[in-house]
């Protein structure tokens, strides 16, 4: 499918997904805490609904590798899982759909690009999704989250940074894998958090991200890329001898 086709069919998918919604949910799934916050009402905005989206796709999500990838390993549909419902996945298709435009945010936010932070882009399409399974149900938001995250044609194991780093140390005995925090920047409502990826004891890679598990994922992605990784290839549990790790 080209790809200015596609684009256009997720706008679709979402466009109708917003407008089924009753005007209440509605404006609830895109009220950003900054925005309650300012009103006094920290209980209209979308943090619970999601939570609940966020619990909804990755079950969809779950439930769909499961019955399309029956030869895929336990382990490789974890990473798979944990790929498509990243917050980096999620604030993508948030951009190429432009949930931006609806968003209801603070006077903060919106005069500090809140409007294209990936945290709030990620948050408000989970909590989108939350208000979908309310009104319309299992079955609709099971569709919906196909049609949004997943593609049919998936050939590959995508690589969630973290949970294969995490599986390369493991096949040491008594490796230890940890990430400290160096420094945050930047004033609260916008931080830069500076991390250090560190395998037993050892400093082997930084990361930087908007949020601490973001900047997590950064350098935990910047050592995988330092020794033959990538995000677009099916993993390879031989890749890596056991000698290699930490260097």
């Amino acid at each position: 499918m080209p790809c200015n086709e596609k684009i256009r069919q997720l706008r679709a998918v979402f466009d109708d997904a917003v407008n089924s919604l009753e005007p209440t949910l509605r404006t609830q799934a895109f009220t950003h805490i900054s925005y309650s916050n300012e009103q006094g009402d920290t209980g209209s905005s979308n943090e619970r609904l999601e939570f609940l989206g966020d619990a909804v796709i990755s079950l969809a999500v779950g439930q769909y590798l499961y019955e399309h990838h029956p030869q895929v390993l336990e382990g490789d549909l974890t990473r798979m899982r944990a790929s498509l419902v990243s917050g980096a996945s999620l604030a993508a298709l948030a951009r190429t759909v432009r949930l931006g435009r609806h968003l209801i945010l603070g006077r903060g936010e919106e005069l500090t690009g809140g409007r294209k932070r990936p945290r709030i882009l990620a948050g408000a399409l989970e909590a989108l999704v939350g208000a979908y399974f309310i009104q319309h149900g299992w079955e609709a938001s099971h569709r919906l989250v196909e049609d949004l995250l997943l593609d049919t044609e998936l050939k590959v194991v995508p690589v969630d940074p973290k949970t294969l780093l995490q599986e390369i140390v493991q096949r040491r005995p008594g490796s230890k894998l940890e990430y400290v925090v160096l420094d945050v920047t930047g004033p609260d409502h916008m931080p830069e958090y500076t991390v250090a990826c560190v395998i037993d004891g050892r400093h082997v890679s930084t990361g930087k991200g908007a949020a601490k598990k973001e900047a997590e994922e950064d350098a935990a992605r910047n050592w995988l890329a330092g020794n033959g990784y990538s995000d677009s290839v099916p993993y390879n549990k031989n890749h890596l001898a056991d000698d290699e790790i930490g260097r």
